[in-house]
């Protein structure tokens, strides 16, 4: 609960918006993939806070690095102690602003692209970033897509010499959030 009010109060700092543009979910999805010849590496996380201003563009999402699931418990401990070290940098964020917002119609239902700028932090690293996605609304509601990836390094996040052959050095993200209007 203390994560999605510091989300709320995150996006709040944007301004002073009319509830009609405002998007919010608590349960978006995010999940990442690395493939290597040894074995895949694949998480999951349900547990993704993220709003969307309709007006402007500006956006956050916010993500509990220990919510990520794993098919198996020991990849689960080894990626929250060895890797993220999730006790010291327990969330990652992304916030900015989709550049094409004036090309969205969040009142018509209907496909469109989005261009992102935004800051990305992981493991304590913020990065600049820029990314395609997808945003459909229907109904009312919108759903926003993306897929990009990570090069671990660029965030600090070392791979042990005994694994770096078992962990890719850049991983898939894809990004998935059900957005509703606030209320």
């Amino acid at each position: 609960m203390r994560t999605f009010v510091t989300i709320i109060a995150a996006f709040l700092m944007f301004g002073n918006i009319a509830q009609a543009q405002k998007f919010m979910t608590k349960n978006g999805n995010i999940s990442f993939f690395s493939s290597m010849p040894m074995e895949n590496i694949e998480a999951h996380n349900k547990q993704v806070n993220s709003a969307i201003d309709s007006k402007t563009g500006d956006f956050v999402v916010k993500v509990l690095i220990k919510s990520f699931e794993f098919e198996k418990a020991l990849m689960q401990e080894h990626f929250n102690e060895n890797y993220m070290e999730s006790d010291k940098f327990p969330n990652a964020t992304l916030s900015g602003k989709i550049k094409n917002i004036a090309d969205i119609d969040f009142a018509k239902d209907g496909i469109y692209p989005a261009d992102v700028e935004a800051k990305l932090t992981i493991h304590g690293v913020t990065k600049d970033v820029a990314e395609k996605g997808t945003i459909t609304v229907k109904g009312g509601k919108v759903n926003a897509v993306s897929t990009f990836n990570v090069t671990l390094a660029d965030y600090g996040i070392e791979i042990p010499n005994t694994v770096v052959n078992n962990i890719s050095k850049t991983i898939q993200v894809k990004v998935d959030l059900n957005l509703e209007p606030l209320k």
